[in-house]
This record gives C-alpha cells, sequence and structure tokens, in this order.
C-alpha cells in the first residue's frame, strides 16, 4: 500500500470568509480586561494579559496535507501553526498535536508527520506537551501553540499608518504549485522551492522585525495576499501595489495560465474582486494573488526607511523579503495593484 497522502488541503481548506463573518456576527464578543486581542478583527492569534509585563498568545491550527509526502506534510504543519505566534510579535514556547487519522489505515504515514512536525518544533526551540488524536476519513495534522510576549510589544494586523510600506517576506504561489503538482504540471524544481519556502520557518523574520518601528504585521495564509491584506486596511485607508516587487515562486504563474487555480482562490476572488483594481489585464498575476498560501510570509506595514534596512537585513540571512506597496489615503478601491 501507498504511504503517499491524498491530496487535499492545506489552507486552501479553510472555510471563505464570507460564511465565517457571517457566523461569528451572530456569536457574543467575550468580553474581558484581560483579553487584549479577540477575534474581532480577524487577528493571528488571542493574547491573554497575565501581569502587567506578561502576555500568553494562544492559536491553533490544523488541515488535510497539501503534499504527498506525510513528513513534509508534518513539518509544513508545524511550521503553519507556529507562524501565527511570529506574527503576533511572540515566541512560542509549548504545542499540543492535533491528529485526525483514518482508523484502518497503517500507522507507518502517521509516525512519519509526527516526526515532520517534531522536527519543526526543535528547530524553533518549542516543547512539544502532549496532544489530542481521532479517527477520521480524512487525514488532518496540526498544532495548538501556545506563546508569550509582553503586553506592550503585540503586533496585530491594524495600526498601519499613512505612507508606510508593505514588506513580504516569502515568495507567493504555494496553492497553485502544489496543485500543479499532484496533476504532474509542475516541474520538480519549482515544487522544491515551493517545499522550501513552506517548511521554512517565520522566527527570523518575526525576530528581525523587532528591532524596527513595525505598526502592523500579519502572515499570508488561506486567505491569500490580497485577503489578508485587505483585514490591515483601515476604513480612512487603501493600499497601491507594485506588481514587478510582488515575490512569485517559480512556476506559479505558469501554473495559473493551465487554469490549475483552487477553490480557495476561487472564494477570494469572489470575496475580494469589488475592492481590487488591477490596473493591467494579467489573469495569471490575480491568480497568484487570490491563491490560498500554506505556511505563507508575513506581510509587514512599517515606515519606509525602516521597511529598506528590515528587507536589507533579512536579505542578508538568505531570506525572501521585498517592499511591495504602501499604505495611501482613501482611494476608489481598497487595494490597486499597478
Amino acid at each position: 500500500m501507498s504511504k503517499d497522502l491524498i491530496i487535499c488541503g492545506g489552507c486552501n481548506a479553510k472555510m471563505g470568509v464570507d460564511v465565517l463573518s457571517g457566523l461569528l456576527k451572530n456569536i457574543q464578543q467575550p468580553k474581558s480586561d484581560q483579553l487584549l486581542v479577540g477575534f474581532d478583527h480577524a487577528d493571528d492569534a488571542a493574547v491573554i494579559r497575565l501581569t502587567e509585563e506578561l502576555a500568553l498568545i494562544q492559536t491553533v491550527d490544523f488541515f488535510p496535507a497539501m503534499v504527498a509526502d506525510p513528513y513534509h506534510f508534518g513539518r509544513i504543519a508545524a511550521c503553519n501553526a507556529l507562524s501565527d505566534v511570529y506574527a503576533m510579535g511572540g515566541q512560542p514556547i509549548t504545542a499540543l498535536n492535533l491528529v485526525c487519522y483514518p482508523e484502518e489505515q497503517p500507522l507507518d504515514p502517521l509516525e512519519a508527520i509526527l516526526k515532520g512536525g517534531m522536527d519543526i518544533l526543535l528547530e524553533a526551540g518549542v516543547i512539544l506537551a502532549g496532544g489530542h488524536s481521532i479517527h477520521d476519513p480524512k487525514i488532518k495534522y496540526g498544532l495548538s501553540v501556545s506563546g508569550t510576549i509582553h503586553p506592550a510589544a503585540i503586533l496585530t494586523n491594524r495600526g498601519a499608518e499613512l505612507d508606510d510600506r508593505l514588506v513580504l517576506t516569502k515568495p507567493l504561489g504555494t496553492g497553485l504549485i502544489t496543485t500543479g503538482y499532484s496533476v504532474g504540471e509542475v516541474e520538480e524544481a519549482d515544487f522544491a522551492a515551493a517545499l522550501n519556502s513552506m517548511e521554512t520557518l517565520n522566527k527570523a523574520a518575526s525576530e528581525a522585525a523587532r528591532d524596527f518601528h513595525v505598526h502592523a504585521m500579519t502572515d499570508v495564509t488561506g486567505f491569500g495576499l490580497l485577503g489578508h491584506l485587505s483585514e490591515m486596511i483601515a476604513e480612512e485607508q487603501s493600499v497601491e501595489l507594485t506588481a514587478a516587487n510582488i515575490p512569485i515562486l517559480s512556476g506559479a504563474k505558469e501554473a495559473a495560465a493551465h487554469f490549475l487555480g483552487t477553490a480557495g482562490g476561487q472564494r477570494n476572488r469572489n470575496h475580494l474582486q469589488e475592492v481590487v483594481d488591477f490596473q493591467e489585464a494579467d489573469f495569471a498575476l490575480e491568480e497568484v494573488l487570490f491563491d490560498p498560501q500554506t505556511s505563507g510570509g508575513l506581510l509587514i506595514a512599517l515606515p519606509k526607511t525602516d521597511a529598506e534596512q528590515l528587507c536589507l537585513k533579512l536579505q542578508q540571512q538568505g531570506l525572501t523579503a521585498q517592499i511591495i506597496g504602501r499604505f495611501t489615503e482613501k482611494a476608489a478601491h481598497s487595494i490597486t495593484i499597478r
């Protein structure tokens, strides 16, 4: 029996923004002086004040496989779950495994998944403290993660200022690449580059950002670049993106041109198409910008000089980091791509 996993998920498996917002509007928001960040602005994690100098970050993330190899699936899922803490500017400290696995399936693939996740936790310096597993027809894996931060150092997806620059720390296109590769339409080298990107922790980028005047930060996952960017934009603001500056994985636009998009990408397009203005017709680029990312990079808003210095620092560490746009006064569209 093949040990390959069935490819059906990653962050493409996320429920759509419209569905989630419709559900959450009918759920009473928690009220507590200790809750510093909740789900009212779609932030990456919750933050609870423990003392005047210490806050707890809590998050959870799991999904079906987006690659066939179980070990790599475990690594990607762990990177993705830890990213929410890094996106808040915090330090993850403990994690719990979340496992859904078919009762009748051999256990070798599950062992490989858990090994992959454990290797990433070791790299991140995070303690695996336990977990929970259930029988399920479809394999799913992820982590519940706890982290810490000083209450004054919390970064949210709101707070960007006029003329702030946007820095993106990983190239886009993982959804298109993994989908295309699964049907034999993406080159091995392009898939390997996407795999390396998804297995790269956002730890170094988050830690580097602490040395600069960051006003807002999030990570790019299932809602794509444009979806997560839209959550950063205040009512009185818009954003201009420069298409030529946006880092894109080799093979991603080619996959888009061959209509190898995902259901998640279409959901993102349906939700955002009225607030986004593409100045030039480029269907492949549009697909990349709507593409759900699994274990994507950080999206950081900060002043121009700081942005330039942050990019230089990350590039010197061998990481992708590009200034892709800036915040402007309110325009006809929330996001314009030039």
